[in-house]
């Protein structure tokens, strides 16, 4: 895209919102190296932020407000770059909004600037089998010779950076939590294939009730157009419907009983139909399809098998951060299995993961920390099934005392978010592989 730059270049900029997890700083790299006059805000300190920093101090036409925020960066910009997660009522974007100051998102800009120059966009939501389906359909377009990119909510990667690369013709898959597509509600667009997985209870944290997270998904489809598509699971279609999309929703068929999946369970099979459907839609032949679909080995941190040592299977789950998602990979492994779980609040309710437990799990470790109220509130609920349990404080110990029980698999699937004992959750992610890996 040769025009890349242009709507950035020379233009005032506040980026609100840094972090550390490569998305929010390769966003002030793109729009620094587009000769933006760049304000980069974060409430976190320079300390805290100090990789993301180091990679920013180069440029002369970067600030760095870190440690607070203050108003002035919000009333004169020619543009705010929101962050996800930060909240459509904080008092910065009140504030910006006051003063006509346009607020975006980065990934919805990608989509926009993308869709103008002629890529198609396909976008993946749901609460649970994004990043599967997300994963899957890139992976079967890279087997296909197509030419194809990854963005959204994807680790380390920012999706704005990736403008130069997008040719006419061009197939952009993302990954889009309901965060990110608050920034496609207010550009008002949707992409041209649409993916809503499901819909469960998360982030309740965040949203005060389950209608305004729908809200925030909904513009996945909202502003599409009748000649696009939109795939949409068989529990969350009528309530799609109801909405008058402007494209038809569609429940996918599931895929033939004899294709053959590398990632086990009957809910990746369903993750595997979304992707099929997506895959037709974008032209690809049936035969492309299930060369790419068949071959497709899954996502780190979604009931990844990391290895087998002295008999004893070990799958990475880390990425199951609420107790449906635990419960799929229950549900996919059979009995048997020692569980490693835990982690920080989300308020969502416990009692089927009980009762999968209850069904499938030999022993139950549980990561205990200070700020993992999560974990603290599950303890209870096992205590009141009567189910045994062992506390630890660190992965080392969760790990050591899981080979000790000899059951026939190792699950590491927390149903909790990670913050507290770690950083986030790649953090959380890193570490349970390097232990395994580690292991004699």
């Amino acid at each position: 895209m040769k025009n890349a730059c242009e709507p950035f270049e020379g233009k005032k900029i506040t980026l609100l919102g840094l972090g550390l997890l490569g998305r929010g700083v390769g966003d002030a790299e793109f729009l620094a190296n587009c000769g933006a006059h760049l304000t980069v805000v974060d409430v976190k300190s320079r300390s805290e932020l100090a990789s993301s920093v180091a990679r920013l101090e180069k440029f002369p036409n970067v600030e760095l407000h870190l440690g607070e925020h203050k108003k002035e960066d919000f009333m004169s910009a020619d543009l705010v770059i929101k962050a996800a997660g930060v909240p459509l009522d904080s008092l910065e974007i009140k504030i910006a909004k006051e003063n006509n100051v346009p607020v975006a998102m980065s990934t919805a800009l990608f989509a926009k600037y993308a869709m103008e120059n002629g890529a198609t966009i396909v976008g993946v939501t749901g609460t649970r089998g994004k990043s599967t389906v997300t994963q899957m359909i890139f992976h079967s377009l890279q087997s296909a010779k197509r030419r194809s990119h990854l963005g959204g909510n994807v680790r380390g990667v920012s999706t704005l950076a990736m403008l130069p690369e997008i040719e006419a013709g061009d197939m952009c898959v993302l990954e889009l939590d309901s965060w990110q597509l608050q920034g496609f509600g207010d550009l008002q667009i949707s992409p041209h294939i649409s993916i809503f997985t499901n819909l469960m209870p998360d982030h309740q944290n965040y949203y005060p009730s389950m209608e305004e997270y729908f809200s925030d998904k909904a513009n996945i489809f909202r502003n599409q157009h009748g000649t696009d598509f939109l795939f949409a699971g068989k529990d969350i279609f009528e309530k799609i419907l109801a909405m008058q999309p402007p494209a038809t929703p569609q429940v996918p068929a599931a895929i033939p009983d004899d294709w053959k999946l590398k990632i086990p369970g009957e809910h990746n099979r369903e993750n595997a139909a979304f992707a099929v459907a997506a895959l037709k839609a974008l032209g690809l032949s049936d035969e492309e399809i299930k060369v790419g679909v068949g071959s497709f080995e899954g996502v780190e941190g979604r009931l990844q098998f990391v290895r087998e040592i002295r008999g004893v299977k070990i799958y990475n789950d880390n990425n199951a951060t609420t107790p449906e998602a635990t419960i799929a990979a229950l549900n996919a492994l059979g009995k048997n299995i020692t569980l490693i779980v835990g982690g920080s609040e989300k308020g969502l309710p416990l009692e089927q993961l009980i009762s999968s437990i209850k069904q499938t799990v030999s022993h139950v470790i549980l990561l205990t920390h200070e700020n993992y109220k999560g974990s603290t509130r599950l303890a209870d609920e096992l205590r009141a099934a009567n189910i045994l349990f062992v506390e630890v404080a660190t992965l080392q110990q969760a790990i050591d005392i899981a080979l000790q029980m000899k059951d026939g698999t190792i699950l590491f699937s927390p149903a909790f978010a990670s913050f507290g004992m770690f950083r986030n959750e790649y953090e959380r992610n890193d570490q349970f592989l390097g232990l395994v890996r580690a292991l004699a």
